[in-house]
């Protein structure tokens, strides 16, 4: 089956709200792109700087990648007790990439810089994100040739 593959690597964050009351943050990352839903692992670094250094893969076939119109990354702090303190959020948008990358077969973005947006819509600190999309890949080679 012929379609598209979105490699996202969510580099780190500096900046962000701390929400803990007690302890020290570890902040991971929900990452929704279409139906698929990832987590990230948990960072326990410093609240001031954030590091994941971690790579997801998403694979679509064309008839699903014109309904791909963004990815959102959800950062969270693992309370004491509790999972999921809500930190911020950021919108990254893929019409213009999928388009691009469809028309070239490939396109790369190197990691950037992201606002990460409050529940009050105010933005406070940045996530660094990176962006790959391949298209016209063999999806189910794909899959077969990185698990072996």
């Amino acid at each position: 089956m012929k379609g598209g593959i979105l490699e996202v690597l969510l580099v780190s964050a500096e900046g962000i709200r701390h929400t803990n009351l007690i302890g020290k943050p570890a902040y991971y990352v929900v990452i929704e792109c279409g139906t698929q839903v990832c987590r990230s692992k948990v960072s326990a670094d410093n609240h001031e700087e954030v590091c994941w250094n971690e790579k997801f893969t998403f694979e679509f076939p064309f008839s699903e990648l014109k309904n791909l119109t963004h990815l959102k990354f959800r950062i969270l702090d693992k309370e004491y007790l509790s999972d999921g303190g809500f930190v911020g959020e950021t919108i990254v948008y893929l019409e213009g990439i999928i388009m691009e990358g469809s028309d070239k077969g490939f396109i790369e973005l190197r990691p950037a810089p992201y606002n990460v947006v409050l529940e009050d819509d105010t933005y406070k600190g940045q996530i660094k994100i990176g962006l790959k999309f391949v298209s016209n890949v063999s999806i189910l080679a794909h899959i077969y040739n990185n698990n072996n």
